[in-house]
């Protein structure tokens, strides 16, 4: 039980259902198509639509999706809603046209979108009510406007020059020449229009028709290689989760492109520490999930890519062996060399899970990559457009090197506990490349530690990456010299690290127990 005399929050409690995500009007939204009968994959799809809405430097119908996906609380499922690069993506164009890398706000860095097909997919399958009426509580709201909410207006802060650089973009959120603030309500009518023209025909709407043809007009004006063919061929696809055992549990994770991988070689390597011992102090575990962290993005980074296109070494990375190896080298007391990563930062993802009276689980998780993407906006449709053809490399012979038809590594990540074959907690953590180290430091949190979902959630994180240990300013001064005194070279973050939510289904008793993470303005509810 909390200490009711610290300002934390309470776990959500219930018994039938439940929705966790990081805005209250998208948790409301899922709820209230439970309760007319919905189910979870109903919910969830009403829910991450709405947040288009309402957090749109964070996620959008321009944006891509994965899911794990637990029917009646059985195995998971997973959904590969990534987007593909055009056909004509050629390495050499871009080596010959002088990219080193490809930058975040230009057109190469957009690759076809694959929300709306993952949620057309997924409804199809496994939803029960008319995708139209799943929408329309994220079109009303679009056409109404919505008031700026804190965590939102605090992202809004400093984007208006970026969206100042997009004509198209500047007329739809710019007033006065700045983003909207705390209150300020934000209307958008043409993403209104476009989420009611997908609600009645599903994904042709928005990859065959006039909002394709406007996508791909606003893109080759900019330079882009894509065509109407590369929108009209893309396709989730439905794959086999990997997974690990943690404590009894297994963690399941979508496999690559995703770097869900590394979260379990994480996991690997911990679960060979007592981290629930009192014996090790905060520093300690600090410090170790920093050198797992260190090892396992350095191998992300090296070998993570579309595995339709490169062989990504899964069983050798999650094997005992490989964790061992990365075990041995860990020095308790001091800090090994900072491995420099080159992969693109972000902050601008939405994770939501919901549970319904049957026991479906959905983990969903739906991202722009960067704020506002690229930036590129589709003004007739409402369209934001996402960036995350900037995680591809343009060097070739590296397994994640740009081609026609590929998907890049991806940094979002659902996740899904299971014990015993059957689903006891979806959950995740957003954050851009923070997401691998943070489903690792919740699951500790939450297995060793023994804290609810929802306490959880709220520990104070760290992050080692690009040869820096960041440390949320709510971690102690003793600790943080503590670690420097390893040999990490520690930084205060200038931001929250990342956001959360989780729902843990306690069978036995027929309760489920939510949290969602004060990083963010959303809430856990159920009924």
């Amino acid at each position: 039980m909390r200490d009711f005399q610290q300002p934390r929050r309470s776990a959500a409690v219930a018994s039938e259902a439940m929705a966790a995500t990081s805005h209250p009007t998208a948790t409301l939204a899922a709820i209230e198509i439970l309760r007319n009968g919905g189910n979870a994959v109903d919910a969830a799809i009403a829910a991450v639509a709405v947040l288009g809405v309402v957090e749109p430097q964070s996620t959008g119908i321009g944006g891509d999706c994965f899911v794990l996906y637990s029917p009646k609380a059985g195995r998971p499922i997973g959904l590969n809603g990534s987007g593909r690069a055009p056909k004509a993506a050629e390495p050499g164009w871009y080596v010959e046209h002088g990219y080193k890398s490809i930058p975040p706000e230009s057109p190469h860095a957009v690759t076809v979108p694959g929300a709306v097909d993952a949620w057309c997919r997924l409804h199809e399958d496994h939803g029960t009510k008319p995708l139209a009426e799943l929408l329309e509580p994220a079109a009303r709201l679009a056409e109404a406007g919505v008031p700026i909410s804190p965590r939102v207006a605090h992202d809004f802060a400093g984007l208006s020059e970026k969206i100042a650089r997009d004509e198209f973009a500047a007329a739809a959120f710019l007033r006065n020449g700045r983003l909207p603030g705390l209150g300020e309500k934000l209307k958008q009518p043409a993403l209104a229009k476009t989420l009611r023209k997908i609600g009645r025909e599903g994904r042709r709407a928005f990859y065959d028709g006039p909002v394709a043809a406007e996508i791909v007009s606003r893109l080759k004006a900019l330079g882009g290689l894509h065509t109407l063919d590369d929108f009209a061929a893309q396709r989730s696809e439905y794959v086999t989760p990997i997974s690990t055992d943690y404590r009894g549990f297994a963690v399941n994770e979508i496999p690559p492109n995703g770097q869900g991988l590394a979260a379990l070689m994480i996991l690997n390597v911990l679960r060979g520490f007592d981290m629930a011992s009192d014996r090790l102090s905060e520093a300690d575990r600090i410090h170790v999930l920093a050198e797992a962290t260190k090892a396992a993005y350095a191998a992300r980074d090296t070998w993570f890519a579309d595995p339709a296109q490169a062989k990504v070494p899964v069983d050798r990375l999650l094997s005992a062996d490989y964790a061992d190896e990365v075990r041995r080298r860990i020095d308790p007391r001091r800090a090994s060399e900072p491995v420099l990563l080159d992969g693109a930062e972000h902050r601008d993802t939405v994770y939501l899970t919901v549970v319904d009276r049957d026991r479906n689980a959905v983990s969903l998780i739906n991202s722009l990559f960067h704020p506002f993407g690229s930036g590129i906006f589709a003004s007739e449709s409402g369209v934001m457009l996402h960036c995350r053809g900037t995680m591809f490399r343009t060097a070739p012979g590296h397994p994640n090197t740009i081609a026609p038809g590929k998907r890049p590594l991806h940094t979002i990540i659902p996740g899904m506990l299971t014990k015993n074959g059957r689903a006891v907690m979806p959950f995740g953590v957003m954050g851009g490349n923070y997401q691998a180290c943070g489903h690792a430091h919740f699951l500790l949190q939450h297995l060793d530690r023994g804290h609810d979902p929802q306490a959880a959630l709220e520990v104070p994180r760290s992050f080692a990456y690009g040869g820096v240990l960041g440390l949320e300013t709510a971690i102690s001064e003793e600790i943080a010299a503590d670690l420097a005194a390893r040999g990490h070279r520690v930084a205060w973050a200038d931001e929250p690290l990342g956001g959360g939510q989780a729902i843990q289904i306690d069978h036995e008793r027929g309760v489920l127990i939510g949290g969602s993470d004060p990083r963010k303005d959303g809430c856990a509810l159920g009924y």
